[in-house]
């Protein structure tokens, strides 16, 4: 099953890739790896969920900001590469780095990081199998709940 047909089997569409909130580039490809920038909880150019985790947002609101920024991250990758169809050349997902703005006693970092890590699953399969470290920030740019930065492998085109 493709990757696309999966994202239609999930009724998951990708949004259109954010654009950076700053001077830099989204995607940065060195050999075969794919570096994301820090992605956030965007829909349409909104931020989706804002705030700390903890305190304004609860665990359940971090995971779906998580889910939202993962299909950020596969859209920035599929503008990266092309398009949905060209998703096909990912060979795997390496690295997450999750940042999450949490609450002074909130210590639910890697729960909240699992929406991003089981939306990967559900849409790469064995593609999604990754490293991932979580952090705790008390604040992170436009008062985002969370941010991820992501590390991805391409086959040759």
């Amino acid at each position: 099953m493709t990757i696309e047909t999966r994202l239609k089997a999930l009724g998951l569409t990708l949004p259109e890739a954010p654009q950076p909130l700053g001077s830099y580039t989204a995607v940065s490809e060195a050999g075969n790896l794919l570096f994301i920038s820090g992605q956030v909880p965007l829909v349409n150019g909104k931020m989706a969920f804002s705030g700390q985790i903890g305190r304004d947002l609860s665990l359940e609101d971090g995971r779906a900001a998580a889910r939202i920024t993962a299909l950020n991250v596969l859209a920035q990758i599929a503008r990266h590469v092309g398009g949905v169809a060209q998703l096909e050349r990912l060979e795997r997902i390496v690295r997450v780095e999750g940042h999450v703005s949490s609450a002074d006693g909130f210590y639910d970092q890697p729960a909240v990081l699992d929406g991003a890590s089981e939306l990967f699953a559900q849409v790469l399969g064995d593609k999604a199998g990754h490293a991932r470290s979580a952090f705790s920030q008390t604040q992170l740019p436009a008062n985002a709940a969370l941010a991820l930065v992501v590390i991805a492998s391409l086959r040759p085109a």
